[in-house]
């Protein structure tokens, strides 16, 4: 399989030349570090005091990044990657709020989207994050394990709720569903959460998955634990492996707070870490199905090896290949290319809802200096190909 990811005929087969400039530009952009935290407080200053920057926002860096501003909108996206056996999880962006429509509205949205999913085989998953139903600081105190007043007990319920409506209907429609990580000192509310969700809907196969952040370097332990629990109690385990998010927000907390950092000690300790969980699911197939949520090419690789080694078909259908829209097409679309089964994160939301997902995108593009640096030199490879 070496060489698998230079084909960049067919990662950027879907971009028109103009996208591929555009491409090209915004990851030019992105590795300049100074430009994106200017570009981020710009555009966050022309959102808050309502200039017309939406449109500007739209036709670049919102449009490469993200599928459209709902679901109808994102549907000729999801085609045409279908077309090249590329399947889309719609991610519905919008997170953070405080107060409670905006999470029954989000809850509907998750409905709606599990309808959808039913209908198009395009469209493998549906996915929420925790803070999309709940407030951060309930699920940080019930983490913390303190008392809730009356009011927080009423609140959390509601949070409660919405998981298992949103549970129980992927369930019926036997429809996968994806629950993101989030920050540390909330998610261990969030896992004991989803936790019960699969004990009550993954007895058969799994239709609830967790994510586990790899960077940290207790959650090949946790895995292990539930592990146990799964075979005790008779469920599947549903989990998304991904590096991580929120890395210098965990670091600087831990240090602020005088605590040991959850974080693995270098970017090594986190790709080991990453790979052995993922070795660690693979031995446990017939328990534990896999969305392996990487732009790393070496552990796409290594986990293409195992799935070699122990006679694990390409399309088993517990063994997902993952990366995010507008990222790594040369891994998405190479991989589908050869039959293993791949899906793209296709974001969605209005423009202003989904800024903070936009920011936070070309924030850890610009800290991952290789990324970017590999996404230019295929974006240069596959210009210079088209010219010839």
């Amino acid at each position: 399989m070496d060489g698998i990811f230079e084909d960049t005929a067919t990662a950027f087969s879907l971009k028109t030349d103009s996208e591929l400039e555009r491409a090209y530009f915004l990851f030019k952009m992105i590795a300049n570090q100074p430009l994106v935290k200017m570009g981020s407080l710009m555009t966050n200053f022309a959102l808050k005091a309502k200039l017309p920057v939406e449109g500007l926002i739209r036709a670049t860096v919102f449009d490469h990044f993200c599928g459209g501003i709902n679901e109808e909108d994102c549907l000729p996206v999801v085609d045409r990657m279908f077309e090249k056996k590329v399947c889309s999880v719609l991610d519905y962006s919008v997170e953070g709020k405080q107060e409670e429509d905006p999470f029954d509205n989000a809850t509907k949205t998750i409905l709606n989207i599990l309808d959808f999913v039913k209908k198009k085989d395009a469209i493998p998953f549906a996915v929420f994050k925790p803070t999309g139903f709940g407030r951060f600081a309930l699920y940080k105190k019930i983490g913390e394990k303190k008392s809730l007043t009356a009011q927080e007990t009423a609140e959390w319920q509601r949070v409660v709720n919405r998981f298992d409506t949103v549970c129980k209907k992927a369930y019926d429609l036997d429809v996968s569903l994806l629950i993101d990580g989030e920050e540390s000192w909330m998610q261990e509310a969030a896992d004991q959460l989803v936790e019960q969700m699969m004990v009550k809907y993954n007895k058969k196969k799994a239709i609830v998955f967790n994510t586990l952040q790899t960077y940290r370097w207790d959650r090949l332990h946790y895995l292990k634990e539930l592990h146990t629990k799964a075979q005790q109690d008779g469920f599947k385990i549903g989990m998304k492996v991904v590096r991580g998010a929120y890395m210098e927000k965990e670091n600087e907390r831990a240090k602020e707070k005088g605590y040991p950092s959850p974080i693995c000690e270098s970017k090594l300790a986190t790709d080991n870490n990453f790979d052995d969980t993922i070795a660690y699911m693979v031995d446990n197939l017939e328990t534990i199905s896999i969305f392996s949520g990487t732009h790393n090419e070496q552990s796409c690789l290594k986990l293409i090896e195992l799935m070699s080694q122990k006679g694990v078909d390409i399309n088993n259908q517990s063994i997902w290949f993952g990366q995010l829209y507008g990222m790594s097409d040369h891994i998405s679309f190479n991989l589908a290319g050869k039959g293993y089964n791949v899906a793209k994160y296709l974001p969605f939301g209005p423009v202003k809802d989904v800024m903070p997902y936009l920011i936070r995108r070309a924030e850890e593009n610009t800290s991952v200096a290789g990324q970017t640096t590999r996404e230019l030199s295929l974006l240069k490879k596959e210009r210079k190909r088209r010219k010839i």
